[in-house]
């Protein structure tokens, strides 16, 4: 199990991050080599259930997405099936006039990409991949409010 955690100020409230990560289409715009996210399907918890491909190692990944929590303004967790497993949960605080991103996750990858790539390798790409993903959100915002 690999895990990565990270957060960043982006330059919105609250509610206009979470509206916005509550979009799967959005994930795909801001999650580097998340390359798909089809088949959404509302969930009654409010979440959704979605197919997505994940492009690691030069591979598609294709995988299943359920959001098993979704707390308005403050919490988003997703379960990851498929060949890749784990969780990924998202948290939303109030911070000025701001808010506190923190993505947190962890992951199970496929045995073919840990014996290729290495452990010490899959976990600095797991950390620049949520840093990546951050980044792009508070870009996306950023960029909103010039």
């Amino acid at each position: 199990m690999f895990s990565a955690r990270d957060s960043v100020e982006v330059d919105a409230d609250v509610e206009s991050v979470f509206a916005f990560l509550d979009d799967p289409h959005n994930h795909a715009a801001v999650t580097p080599r998340l390359e798909d996210v089809r088949d959404v399907e509302r969930l009654p918890n409010g979440g959704k259930r979605l197919a997505y491909t994940y492009r690691m190692v030069g591979l598609g990944i294709d995988g299943e997405i359920v959001q098993t929590a979704h707390e308005p303004n403050e919490r988003m967790t997703f379960e990851l099936r498929g060949r890749l497993t784990g969780t990924i949960d998202l948290t939303f605080e109030p911070a000025a006039d701001a808010t506190e991103l923190t993505y947190a996750a962890e992951y199970d990858l496929p045995e073919n990409a840990l014996t290729a790539l290495g452990e010490p390798v899959v976990r600095r790409f797991n950390e620049r991949q949520v840093r990546a993903t951050l980044d792009a959100v508070a870009d996306r915002f950023a960029n909103d409010a010039e």
